[in-house]
């Protein structure tokens, strides 16, 4: 019984020092993901010809014209990524991405498997800070700590 006893404080002891790197792994899901959408945007702007080129033949974006869904996809990927990164609007910043992300996967169709599956890392990623908050290490939880919520 003794040593059922320790093996449980063990694993709880355990569970703890998970508990205190929690906040790095929320910092590192939002930094990973964050670089995937910001680089792709750097990507559209270093050679916009071929960006306008690619949503007028390639990406299927219903209702709007090329240009058009070429800029929303910029900016979506320059400004949502950073306010990502930084944990500032993190599950707006989160769900904007989550969605642009799904449409990314529904206007390609010609995606390959491999892309497929990137996009579904990177929904899944994107979930922890849409579901949880973007964490401790985040301006969101810095501006909570700051200026509480007024109590109800």
């Amino acid at each position: 019984m003794n040593a059922v006893v320790h093996s449980l404080q063990g694993v709880r002891s355990v569970a703890r020092g998970l508990e205190w790197l929690a906040p790095v792994g929320d910092l590192a899901i939002r930094l990973w993901v964050a670089n995937v959408f910001w680089r792709s945007g750097l990507t559209k702007i270093g050679s916009w010809d071929t960006t306008v080129l690619l949503f007028t033949h390639e990406y299927s974006v219903p209702l709007l014209p090329p240009e058009t869904a070429a800029l929303l996809a910029v900016v979506i990927e320059l400004v949502f990524p950073v306010l990502l990164a930084f944990g500032l609007a993190g599950r707006f910043s989160a769900l904007v991405l989550f969605l642009f992300n799904a449409a990314a996967v529904v206007s390609y169709p010609a995606l390959a498997d491999a892309g497929l599956r990137d996009h579904t890392v990177w929904g899944l990623m994107l979930l922890v800070p849409l579901l949880h908050g973007p964490g401790k290490l985040s301006l969101d939880a810095l501006v909570a700590r700051r200026w509480p919520a007024p109590s109800r």
